[in-house]
């Protein structure tokens, strides 16, 4: 199977930067699949788990939150706001992020602070969501 080079960078940090066999990432019109040779295309990240396959074929994951994904001339770009790994997530910390959101949701307060609290619950509810699967695996 043919490789391609991809990045994957966040705000503080290189994620990964070097071949990848395969790429999962969940966008806002649906999850995109990428593999060697994939056409042209900008799209933008959604809170989802993020999958990939480096030369030795071992999968990858981690939670994603919003960013973008840049596929040019068989190179991969993404950038996201933050990118962990499932054994860098704090489950207790995303449960009590999720609880706080919550709370704010049903105080119906402003509609900048509903849109905040969404998208805060959305992250750490990905957060758990990719922790469990490490567990899992």
């Amino acid at each position: 199977m043919k490789t391609f080079q991809v990045s994957i960078l966040v705000a503080e940090r290189p994620f990964y930067e070097g071949p990848c066999l395969s790429l999962q990432v969940p966008a806002s019109d649906g999850a995109y699949g990428i593999l060697a040779g994939h056409r042209n295309m900008i799209a933008a990240l959604v809170p989802g788990t993020l999958r990939f396959r480096g030369p030795d074929g071992g999968e990858q994951i981690a939670a994603v939150s919003r960013g973008l994904i840049k596929v040019e001339g068989g190179q991969v770009l993404i950038l996201a706001d933050t990118i962990e790994r499932p054994e860098e997530i704090d489950a207790n910390r995303a449960r009590r992020e999720a609880e706080e959101a919550q709370e704010i949701l049903l105080q119906k307060a402003s509609i900048q602070s509903y849109h905040a609290a969404q998208a805060q619950m959305a992250r750490a509810l990905n957060r758990l969501r990719v922790k469990e699967q490490q567990t899992l695996e």
